[in-house]
């Protein structure tokens, strides 16, 4: 385990949700175009404004640099660098980032970006997407071209961020662009992501040797609703769509063999092999990585009818019943510890890093400007004493982001769902600490 002094203390965002500048030289993605489309966004917004980080980036690295963060996870928008995803590549775009990166260093903060979070370029969704094997390596092409220009500068790189989210989200669910509803489209699109995953991983070595590379996994923990024998089939169902699914092949398993066989049953997967799966693919995907991410929100006890949902019964609101937040999530920092100790058991990660934990509530600011987040506060504790008792039972644990910096674009819902630790006017870009700012601030000094 690395030395509690090399801890990272960090926070993160991704391109969309906070950088706006959509017209400058910046290519459409798939977001830009979802969000434009009548009834997609609860709210009605679009991510064109976001946060104006794109033009206020030196406030946001100021606060960041105030807040005392060591490290800071970001994503590269690929159409600032590839407005058409390859072929063409655009110096703002780079201008841009290499700017945001140099200021970042300059205050002795780690940057570490995150390749893909989930805005595909508009043009490789009009070529099929990642249904389509050849965004593979369009992706390879836009890795190798970024690590080239900032690997000087920049040590850890993150390929993709919650394939599960790109893929089912977005392939299966319709709730994510490019909003489809598929399941052939959604296995076809999360095996074409975790293949390019391991594709860019080796490219990127190559370009720059002594790079670590990671991928960031989301998780959902999961317990049967009762001790029956339906309710424990169906948990472990749940696991294998929620989580085995994508955890297994990253760590060299392959696709787990009973969701394979229960995809089957279901008339998901024709044949013995699914035509998505080439020779060599699960080669590919297990790549060797540095360290994995993991992104933890919540866990969700599972009943017999429920295999494939990940609804807790809480709709998304201003006035969660206690013990969840406003997205309807139910706190549960043990379930964290319990998953850090399985997937150190079951995988053997050299490195952890719990790349996303955060908590929406909506307080604003009052007459005076402070914004009293307590909600917010405790549930960043209870987390953040889950990846202790985790590192006590021998997990590398070794950094911890918050979700997230700012208030921010939350894709579907717009800005009816906040998780910064500094509030965001969504018309003016105003920005505000919360109290759970300054908690933070001060909790990263005590150290782990």
């Amino acid at each position: 385990m690395t030395d509690t002094h090399d801890f990272l203390w960090g926070v993160a965002t991704s391109a969309y949700q906070i950088e706006g500048g959509v017209g400058a030289a910046k290519g459409e993605s798939i977001w830009d175009r979802f969000a434009h489309t009548a009834g997609k966004i609860s709210t009605g917004e679009t991510g064109d404004f976001a946060c104006d980080h794109f033009h206020r980036w030196p406030e946001d690295v100021a606060l960041m640099a105030d807040l005392g963060v060591t490290a800071y996870r970001f994503s590269i928008a690929w159409t600032r660098l590839f407005p058409e995803g390859s072929g063409r590549m655009e110096p703002e775009g780079f201008d841009f980032y290499s700017g945001l990166i140099d200021a970042l260093v300059e205050q002795g903060i780690e940057p570490i970006p995150t390749l893909y979070h989930w805005d595909l370029p508009q043009r490789l969704e009009d070529e099929g997407g990642w249904r389509n094997r050849a965004t593979i390596d369009a992706f390879t092409e836009y890795a190798t071209a970024t690590v080239a220009a900032f690997g000087d500068r920049i040590k850890k790189w993150t390929t993709h961020n919650e394939p599960w989210v790109a893929a089912f989200a977005g392939h299966l669910e319709g709730v994510h662009a490019p909003g489809l509803t598929d399941w052939g489209a959604a296995l076809t699109s999360g095996h074409h992501i975790l293949v390019s995953h391991g594709r860019a991983a080796r490219a990127m070595r190559t370009e720059a040797p002594g790079i670590e590379i990671g991928i960031a996994l989301d998780c959902r923990p999961s317990s049967p609703a009762s001790g029956s024998d339906e309710d424990q089939a169906a948990q472990r169902h749940f696991d294998g769509f929620r989580n085995r699914w994508f955890f297994d092949p990253v760590f060299g398993h392959g696709y787990p063999a009973d969701m394979m066989e229960a995809y089957r049953q279901r008339g998901r997967i024709v044949g013995d092999i699914p035509a998505w799966l080439h020779d060599g693919d699960l080669d590919e995907i297990a790549a060797d990585i540095d360290f994995l991410g993991l992104n933890y929100y919540t866990s969700i006890a599972v009943s017999d009818g429920s295999d494939e949902t990940e609804y807790s019964g809480v709709p998304p609101g201003p006035h969660p019943p206690d013990g969840y937040t406003e997205m309807g999530w139910e706190i549960t920092p043990a379930a964290l510890t319990g998953f850090l100790r399985r997937i150190h058991g079951e995988y053997q990660p050299r490195s952890i890093m719990v790349t996303e934990n955060g908590a929406s509530y909506s307080e604003a600011p009052d007459a005076s400007d402070s914004i009293a987040d307590a909600r917010r506060i405790a549930y960043l504790d209870q987390h953040i004493g889950a990846l202790i008792d985790a590192r006590a039972h021998g997990v590398p644990v070794d950094g911890y982001f918050v979700w997230s910096l700012l208030d921010n674009f939350e894709w579907g819902l717009g800005f009816s769902q906040r998780f910064g630790l500094v509030w965001v006017d969504q018309h003016d870009g105003r920005r505000v600490p919360k109290d759970s700012f300054v908690w933070y601030r001060d909790r990263i000094t005590t150290g782990i």
